[in-house]
């Protein structure tokens, strides 16, 4: 399924055979560059960027390497190649062939499903949109930029499918997400991650590790839909998804490793005098970002979720490997709940706890990470250990929304969240502190003090590739 790249909008749906949707996808185009030039990477208009860019969707061929001037950048829409008689993996249509054209029953379903997901797309390229005026290397500014044109690119792929199967209403809400602005008071987003502030690189690289991460596991739960077009769209959107991961995981970790040699290089904890930041600091932005990103799957029990699985619109990670009758109407599933101040393992139904799976799964994956940034840590000698936060802890939606808890999971007062809660999370002191280290370095080769090297260019390219040119 190539791409064809003389066609104004780049697409393999055969959009030219459905001039209704041509018109109105040509329609929306140029408010979405408005938008881009207004609140899309600052700065960045003039720069020739060494981009990934998709020129066909199969695994050998779905990106090629070259410099692209930005606001040359060629959004389109690629679904992945269609499955040969694919099936409804679950729920109570499990096994029926699974549907290219929207059930009117579940219309309105799965509407807010790609509206949600579409809405936090421009969002993101909206919270970093100031980051490459205080770039730390070329090959972070490209890193950057490439994520922002693929988050923009995905912007394209729900309102495809807005436009493609919602008709009028698809349309109208095209629009509302040009409309809505991350942090903006009247107007804001429609997930709260998405209207925090992405002041600096350590939270970029925070925010693509958790926050993305999250975005992984939605994509994939939305890939196992059985609405094909959305099933599609998500699972090519998957393949993009996994740089902006890498991105926040090496980045991190390249921060970690940095930290650790000036700790060695000059025998103490405390590296700020020294242009670097200290472990406890790190620990912090963790305990900030991944309770955020925690809240983004949602209540630990959703009638919502249960549905939407029931009728087939959202599965389950990685559906069709887990050894169950994927109905769930009688299992059960292991949730944590609040008895008085204690957090407690209960039971509850597997299908009203749905989103209370993929939390865990997401969990386990982000453990994975930081088990890497400590043996960063071991291999330097240095007896120090990164750990995830409970559960419980600095959350705004479901069972402790309501409570304070401390990084291990103790429930706290009010008093002592406010005598303590600077031990947990990033103070004014160190944000202020972050940003004072936010100076561009853009000689080719050449990297901020803060921040490691990476182990290898991008796309076999060396370190000092000139992955960014300037006007």
């Amino acid at each position: 399924m190539s791409i064809d790249y003389t066609d104004r909008i780049p697409n393999n749906v055969d959009l030219a055979d459905d001039r209704r949707l041509q018109r109105a996808l040509e329609k929306w185009q140029p408010e979405y560059l408005r938008w881009w030039r207004e609140l899309g990477p600052e700065g960045s208009h003039d720069l020739e960027v060494y981009l990934r860019t998709a020129i066909s969707v199969e695994s050998k061929g779905w990106a090629n390497f070259g410099y692209v001037r930005m606001p040359d950048y060629r959004w389109g829409i690629f679904l992945a190649p269609p499955e040969d008689d694919r099936r409804i993996a679950f729920g109570q249509h499990k096994g029926e062939p699974v549907w290219q054209e929207v059930p009117g029953e579940y219309r309105a379903d799965l509407r807010r499903l790609i509206v949600t997901q579409g809405d936090t797309e421009p969002a993101s390229v909206e919270q970093q949109r100031h980051l490459g005026l205080t770039c730390p290397s070329l090959y972070d500014l490209r890193n950057l930029f490439q994520v922002n044109v693929e988050e923009g690119r995905h912007l394209w792929a729900m309102v495809y499918l807005l436009q493609a199967h919602f008709g009028r209403d698809g349309r109208e809400e095209a629009e509302a997400m040009l409309e809505r602005h991350s942090g903006d008071p009247d107007k804001p987003r429609i997930l709260g991650a998405f209207n925090e502030e992405t002041p600096d690189w350590l939270s970029f690289f925070m925010f693509t590790f958790f926050t993305d991460r999250d975005g992984k596991y939605q994509l994939a739960s939305l890939a196992e839909s059985a609405f094909d077009p959305l099933s599609r769209t998500c699972r090519f959107m998957l393949t993009e998804e996994a740089h902006h991961m890498f991105v926040g995981e090496t980045g991190v970790g390249r921060v970690v490793d940095r930290t650790c040699q000036l700790m060695r290089e000059h025998g103490t904890d405390d590296v700020r005098p020294h242009g670097g930041i200290d472990l406890l600091t790190l620990q912090r932005y963790i305990n900030f970002h991944y309770s955020v990103s925690l809240d983004l799957f949602g209540q630990e029990l959703s009638t919502n979720a249960a549905n939407y699985y029931t009728t087939g619109l959202k599965g389950r990670f990685q559906e069709t490997r887990i050894d169950d009758d994927h109905l769930l109407t009688e299992s059960r599933y292991t949730v944590a709940e609040l008895k008085g101040d204690a957090v407690v393992q209960g039971e509850a139904p597997a299908l009203t706890a749905i989103n209370e799976r993929l939390r865990d799964a997401y969990i386990d994956d982000c453990q994975r990470g930081v088990d890497r940034w400590n043996k960063v840590i071991a291999d330097a000698g240095i007896d120090f250990r990164f750990t995830l936060p409970h559960r419980a802890f600095h959350r705004r939606i479901g069972t402790f929304s309501e409570v304070k808890a401390d990084p291990d999971g103790r429930i706290v007062t009010e008093a002592e969240w406010d005598r303590r809660h600077h031990e947990w999370m990033p103070t004014p002191e160190d944000r202020a502190f972050i940003k004072s280290l936010m100076r561009p370095v853009t000689e080719p080769g050449k990297m901020a003090g803060w921040i490691a090297p990476p182990a290898r260019g991008i796309d076999g390219r060396p370190l000092d590739f000139e992955y960014v040119r300037f006007g």
